[in-house]
């Protein structure tokens, strides 16, 4: 079972603007919708998944 403390920090840094609506919405499921915004979020494997798809997009700032 994964320990619940874990935590994963993300920052966006490319633009939605002409980007399928899919990446658009997942940004928005991470909380992230402008431009060096952070979001601190559970490191579960849905949030990887949504990190892995917006890859292009996001960076990780942090991982604890």
């Amino acid at each position: 079972m994964a320990d619940k403390s874990k935590t994963v920090t993300v920052e966006q840094t490319g633009s939605p603007i002409r980007r399928p609506k899919d990446q658009r919405a997942t940004l928005i499921g991470l909380g992230l919708n402008k431009m060096h915004r952070q979001r601190t979020l559970p490191d579960t494997p849905e949030v990887r998944g949504m990190i892995h798809k917006v890859k292009h997009l996001v960076r990780v700032v942090d991982a604890s």
